[in-house]
Order: structure tokens, then C-alpha cells, then sequence
């Protein structure tokens, strides 16, 4: 599913794509949405031919950038959402999705949050990772550090998967 959406979002930002500069803004855009997030930027970047380390540096980045931002907002934003009628369904979806992965996390806190951030998978990474860490309200400065460790794991798995194992497809 993350190839099929790293390849739409590729296409959808191909106005971008003609240049060296453009395909980083694609790479980056990607790897800051949540749940493409690095996955998604990583297999762009293989899609786009564009050099795997500097690639993993660009997507590292853009996943790290949202992490203190859901940590220290979240909550606030979503007892606004569920203020408004027309935001409120969203809010909960999110609460929810992230309840069905709070046990994940819950009971080894700050490891949990780094090994389900580190763990590139659907559904797991660093805005989910710390919509829970929040939601359970730990440490914000402790989960930071566990998400942006996580991020960098899932980065050095992702640069094996798209340049390795799918790189064949990617060219």
C-alpha cells in the first residue's frame, strides 16, 4: 500500500519532479504526511532515482520536523477539534486509531515508542507513535528523543528496503 501511495504521490507532485531541487521537495512533502511519513518518501526517492543517503538525510528530516509538534500540541488541538461539529469526527478517528496501538506502547514507554517508530509498517511511525506518547501522557522531552532514534532506525531499515530489496523495481 505505501508503494502504491509513495507512486501517486510521486505523480501527483511530478510539476516538481523535472528538477534535482523538485524531486527533494517531493521526498520531503511525503515523508512529512502522516502514515507515508519516511516509508513513503524513501520508496519515492528510489522511484525518483535520486541518490539513497542523501535521500535518507531529506526524508529523516521532514519525519522529524512533525515530532515535537504532535508532542507539545495534540492535545490542546484536539479538545479544540471536538469543539467544532465538523472537526470532531476527525479528532476521535485519530484518538482512536492511536487507542489501538496504545497497549504497543504502554507497557515499555519510552523503548515501546522507539521500537514501534523504528518498525516501518502501516499504521506505525512517528505520528502515531506520538499521538500515543501524548494520549499517555509521557514525557514529552523523553518521547521526543525516542521518536527521532526511531525515525533514524526506520530510515536505515527503509534505505535497505527501497534501495535493496525493491531497488530492482524502482529503476
Amino acid at each position: 500500500m505505501t508503494n502504491k501511495l509513495a507512486a501517486f504521490f510521486v505523480k501527483t507532485f511530478g510539476f516538481l519532479g523535472t528538477t534535482l531541487l523538485g524531486k527533494n521537495l517531493t521526498i520531503f512533502l511525503v515523508s512529512l504526511m502522516p502514515i507515508l511519513e519516511l516509508r513513503g518518501g524513501m520508496i519515492a526517492a528510489c522511484l525518483l532515482g535520486l541518490n539513497p543517503y542523501w535521500s535518507l538525510l531529506v526524508c529523516i528530516i521532514a519525519n522529524i520536523i512533525p515530532i515535537p509538534l504532535i508532542l507539545w500540541f495534540i492535545t490542546p488541538v484536539f479538545d479544540w477539534f471536538k469543539k467544532k461539529k465538523f472537526l470532531k469526527g476527525f479528532a476521535n478517528w485519530c484518538e482512536r486509531h492511536a487507542q489501538k496501538n496504545l497497549g504497543k506502547i504502554d507497557s515499555l514507554k519510552y523503548y515501546g515508542l522507539f521500537v514501534f517508530v523504528a518498525v516501518p509498517l502501516p499504521t506505525t511511525g512517528a505520528w502515531t507513535g506520538c499521538l500515543i506518547a501524548a494520549l499517555l501522557g509521557l514525557d514529552k522531552k523523553k518521547s521526543m528523543l525516542a521518536a527521532m532514534a526511531g525515525v533514524l532506525v526506520a530510515g536505515l531499515i527503509m534505505l535497505v528496503v527501497s534501495y535493496g530489496i525493491l531497488g530492482g523495481i524502482c529503476g
